[in-house]
């Protein structure tokens, strides 16, 4: 019988953060103006699609057998823990906790055709690994994580509270984006030699190990050239989101690390410390957009 832990383990609780950070940055831009019971459901949204993404593609690639031999987190279904049926539906249950908190939101602000991007959404995270031709198999997975889980959330938790987006937004959304998108990539790039054996075409397989390496250095550095960039905007210039600067030490680890050439179970250090990263980065940037707004 799956245990809880096992069960809270094949939730990738340390892919959280990625949930997390955008709703963060997407309050914080919202300013005084942020409504706290619409930051918490949008929150639970992001949340809930996380975990959802997680059980999914733990069922998906484990029904597929691409998860036979794989580093890192336990995989629920290619190890045996749990039985594919019930992973699919914790993984729906996830999606349906994200679709009632999301239809709630909608309700509450009025803004209907935010369903369209929800059910987008779910859908995004269920064919990410799942259906006939899984979009993460075709090297596509940075792409919709850049949307579905840096531009979506940040832009939509902004949107829900005040009813506007602004090109701070954008450029903070992007940033996000790109630190949500490195997590993907070290998984990816650790994930690579498995990966190609089973046939998934992942970006990080398309690009092989050296190219893949540079794509994490520029998703790096374009997060934090949005900061100044930030701090720049024609229309609002300020100095105040350069506070955002203050995560850039948290980047200095995962960076060495992937940057040193090293594989395998080696990574996981990296992609840890990415995540927190991620969040280290969200709280910064989001201290950075509130004082630009109070001073």
């Amino acid at each position: 019988m799956t245990t809880a832990a096992q069960w809270w383990s094949g939730a990738r609780p340390r892919t959280l953060p990625a949930a997390i950070a955008p709703v963060v940055v997407g309050t914080a831009l919202a300013g005084a103006d942020w409504l706290p019971l619409r930051a918490l459901l949008a929150l639970v949204v992001a949340l809930a699609l996380q975990v959802g993404v997680n059980y999914a593609n733990d069922y998906s690639d484990g029904v597929r057998g691409t998860d036979a031999d794989r580093i890192g987190p336990i995989r629920l279904v290619g190890q045996g823990i749990a039985t594919p049926q019930s992973v699919r539906a914790a993984a729906f249950a996830s999606f349906g906790i994200a679709a009632v908190a999301g239809l709630v939101l909608v309700a509450i602000s009025g803004y209907w055709w935010l369903l369209a991007i929800g059910a987008a959404s779910i859908a995004a995270a269920w064919f990410y690994t799942g259906g006939k031709h899984p979009y993460g198999y075709a090297g596509l997975g940075e792409v919709f994580v850049f949307v579905f889980f840096g531009l979506v959330p940040v832009l939509g938790t902004m949107y829900v509270q005040v009813g506007r987006i602004n090109a701070s937004a954008v450029l903070a959304s992007i940033g996000i984006g790109a630190l949500i998108c490195a997590i993907l990539i070290t998984n990816n790039l650790r994930d690579i030699p498995t990966d190609r054996e089973s046939g998934k075409r992942t970006l990080a397989v398309r690009l092989g190990d050296h190219r893949t390496r540079m794509l994490y250095a520029i998703a790096i550095f374009v997060a934090f050239a949005v900061i100044v960039a930030l701090a720049l905007l024609p229309a609002q210039a300020s100095p105040w989101p350069l506070v955002g600067l203050a995560s850039l030490p948290w980047a200095w680890r995962p960076l060495r690390i992937v940057m040193s050439g090293t594989s395998g179970p080696g990574l996981i250090p990296a992609l840890v410390a990415t995540g927190r990263l991620v969040i280290v980065y969200a709280l910064a940037l989001s201290a950075g957009l509130v004082l630009q707004i109070v001073f």
